[in-house]
């Protein structure tokens, strides 16, 4: 029976509209959806970086239902039971150089994590029960993968923080916004009311820890990308991180009008690496060359194939902007030889022939000046299986040396004073001299050298209870001369701390000057005493504070590439977004007063021992028998 010519206008005016819509407003996707993709890219201290990066997609439960066929039902679980709107989790080994990998980039600003476990987390629960939902979460984590983050439960350990931490947003160009777009959820108490933040930085990583995260993948590590995590390859590495991130849509309180559908799980593993594989053509000194490599070289084994499961698996060779720039001069050598094109290059030679190249490029009038941006090689996964499997590597042919760009200011942290009883805590910043331009969203800021302008950048501290910060003793030295305070520090929140109830927390933003050299901030201390009972194992070790968290609100680290296709990937899709610059300090080991723990062991040995002689003694008397002894020498005379 056919169908009434008024009801095939009905039809038809119903999808002209359905498709308007999704034009104007951003379709929600109804299906799951998984990718996987690993980033290549050789540094220049003669070691290579791995970043595997795992997207996990689920629409909204009011559309999709509760029954998932790849999202772990671990974590959807765990947002529905706490209420997430966002959470991050980190497992890290080593300590990122910033350097010599690079600070001023979005990879290195986004998995660039302190040592041990980094865990925040940003409730949609009233504020009354904000901490009791903190604590039943790292107890949730804690048994998921096998650490010690259940540690973070003790009000003692966690902190608040109000403006280096910001919820992020999904907007309807996927992109996530920056720090102006913040969920502002209680006037009163500002954005961080609902945001707790808390760091284990003696946590040891192992395979314990890899494994439930791996088990969190559709595909395990039986296929796809996730097959080359052999164990031996990851952890015998300089730097390892494994993280775990979060952003959910499921609790709309304030109902917000960009947010992300559904959840979306993010999950990557940094490594840096040491190439075992070193080869060399021609004669040239083999010291002067960088070591060539390849996907069986780092972790022992080929790529036969994606995950079944996946949409989309693709591995991506990068070549940093100031690594390109030294290829472009020395392609000037050899007019005939294209840098975008093929696979033998003047300098370099990779042994399988990329399906896409991409280049960064500019968006921005005032960026037009800026000089040659990264490539991205990319190499499709699902093109290669067991016959014929994917081996991606890079052979160097000419020496080239290069620097990575760099944060406006390296920072480190170290302690000053001798004793058990006080000291200071001293952040050192040094400009970065070796680029004479930081490129940003906005513009150009010139480093060092031009007065005028001023750089803005947030310190965040946390301190065990034990180590009493005098806040009124804080000073600021711009370039070795004490400056005051209300020059420098443009907002300060600090929260002092209380014994076994709170620990010690010091927020700052300061203006400096653009044309600083160095700068340094000093808070001194006093060292708290501990009961028997609260000290570790290992109590004449030292006790770890927490690393120190510093960001440049300033300054974004993004990048914009040619080809329109790259907004299909999320790991260029998190390049394209805007990450502000941010790094991390060294651990602090600070000895405390220790008791002699060998007292107890002293006494009881030489009470034992004076025992064991008496008892000893007396039975020796009362069991002799002084006449049968005398006639049995007697008879034997």
């Amino acid at each position: 029976m056919g169908i009434e010519p008024r009801r095939i206008k009905l039809l038809l005016i119903l999808a002209i509209a359905a498709i308007f819509h999704c034009t104007s407003v951003r379709c929600i996707h109804t299906e799951e959806e998984f990718t996987e993709e690993l980033l290549l890219k050789p540094l220049p201290d003669r070691k290579v970086l791995a970043h595997f990066h795992f997207t996990n997609s689920l629409p909204p439960t009011k559309v999709h239902g509760r029954h998932h066929r790849l999202f772990p039902k671990a974590i959807y679980q765990l947002v529905q039971k706490f209420s997430i709107r966002e959470m991050e989790l980190s497992f890290t080994q080593g300590r990122w150089d910033y350097e010599r990998w690079g600070g001023f980039d979005p990879l290195s600003s986004a998995n660039a994590k302190p040592p041990g476990v980094e865990l925040w987390a940003l409730f949609d629960v009233p504020i009354d029960q904000i901490d009791a939902t903190w604590r039943n979460l790292t107890h949730a984590l804690s048994g998921l993968f096998c650490a010690s983050i259940n540690f973070l439960e003790s009000s003692a350990t966690y902190a608040s923080p109000h403006w280096s931490f910001r919820p992020s947003l999904v907007n309807d160009d996927h992109k996530i916004n920056d720090a102006e777009h913040i969920i502002n959820y209680d006037k009163t108490k500002g954005p961080s009311s609902r945001l707790r933040y808390g760091s284990l930085p003696r946590e040891a990583v192992c395979t314990e820890n890899l494994t439930p995260w791996l088990k969190l993948l559709p595909c395990r590590d039986k296929a796809g990308l996730a097959a080359l995590m052999d164990r031996p390859s990851i952890y015998r590495g300089f730097y390892h991180s494994q993280r775990l991130y979060v952003l959910s849509s499921e609790f709309n309180s304030e109902k917000t009008e960009k947010q992300h559908e559904g959840i979306m799980l993010q999950q990557t593993l940094t490594l840096v690496l040491q190439p075992s594989n070193v080869q060399t053509t021609g004669n040239i000194n083999k010291q002067a060359l960088q070591p060539s490599w390849s996907i069986s070289s780092l972790f022992g084994r080929e790529l036969i194939g994606q995950c079944l499961l996946a949409k989309s698996s693709s591995v991506f060779l990068e070549l940093e902007r100031t690594l390109v720039e030294k290829l472009e001069s020395a392609r000037k050598d050899n007019t005939n030889t294209s840098l975008v094109v093929g696979t033998n290059y003047p300098s370099f030679h990779l042994n399988t022939v990329p399906d896409r190249v991409l280049k960064e490029t500019t968006v921005s009038e005032s960026m037009s000046g800026m000089p040659d941006g990264s490539i991205m090689f990319e190499f499709l996964v699902d093109k290669y299986n067991e016959s014929h499997p994917l081996n991606v590597g890079l052979t160097w042919k000419a020496p080239v040396v290069w620097l990575s760009l760099l944060a406006p200011f390296r920072a480190n942290r170290f302690l000053m004073g001798s004793g058990n009883a006080r000291g200071s805590i001293v952040i050192s910043l040094k400009a970065d001299k070796s680029h004479k331009k930081i490129w940003v969203d906005d513009g150009v800021y010139a480093l060092p050298g031009v007065a005028g302008c001023h750089i803005s950048l947030l310190v965040f501290q946390v301190v065990p209870w034990y180590v009493r910060l005098y806040f009124h003793t804080f000073q600021v030295f711009i370039d070795g001369q004490p400056r005051p305070i209300w020059d420098v520090v443009k907002k300060m929140q600090i929260s002092p701390a209380e014994d076994r109830k709170s620990p010690g927390v010091m927020e700052i933003e300061l203006e400096i000057p653009c044309n600083t050299s160095s700068a340094a901030l000093i808070v001194n201390f006093d060292k708290g005493f501990l009961r028997i009972d609260e000290y570790p194992p290992d109590a004449n070790q030292g006790f770890d504070l927490p690393s120190a968290h510093i960001s440049f609100p300033g300054f974004q680290a993004n990048r914009y590439y040619l080809k329109e296709e790259s907004f299909t990937s999320p790991l260029l899709l998190g390049f394209l977004s805007k990450s502000t610059v941010q790094l991390y300090t060294e651990v602090l080991l600070v000895p405390l007063a220790t008791p002699d723990f060998s007292m107890p062991y002293n006494v009881i040995t030489l009470t034992c021992t004076v025992l064991a002689l008496y008892f000893g003694s007396l039975l020796n008397v009362l069991r002799r028998r002084i006449g049968e002894e005398e006639r049995y020498l007697k008879s034997k005379g």
